[in-house]
């Protein structure tokens, strides 16, 4: 699997942005789709995530973003959405898609993922 961010891009403090990643292969219906985030000198951070349409696509969100960000997958689209709303000059990061498979069962984990896509930089400011 191959995964595309984009999206990102400059934006005001309490402004949205929505990123999108795009995901090669016939079998994007089947992987829990996250996103992460990472900022200079910190730790990638899981950010929200959905599990499979077999899975009933229930989602996982970082307590950070609650309320704000939401996550969406187009299956026919091969494609999965971040919408982030009232951003906060916190959220700025490289934001990295990535794909794992359910037996994993750690989608809030890096390691419960086994693809990545390149990243998108999000800056908020203030």
């Amino acid at each position: 699997v191959q995964l595309q961010a984009s999206g990102g891009g400059l934006v005001q403090a309490g402004g949205s942005l929505r990123l999108s990643c795009a995901a090669s292969g016939r079998t994007f219906r089947s992987y829990v789709m996250g996103w992460f985030r990472q900022d200079a000198g910190k730790e990638r951070e899981f950010v929200i995530a959905m599990s499979s349409a077999w899975s009933g696509s229930s989602t996982y969100v970082a307590d950070s973003v609650k309320g704000r960000f939401t996550i969406s997958r187009d299956n026919a689209k091969n494609t999965v959405y971040l919408q982030m709303n009232s951003l906060r000059p916190e959220d700025t990061a490289v934001y990295y898609c990535a794909a794992g498979y359910e037996s994993s069962r750690q989608p809030y984990r890096t390691h419960g993922y086994n693809y990545w896509g390149q990243g998108t930089q999000v800056t908020v400011s203030s």
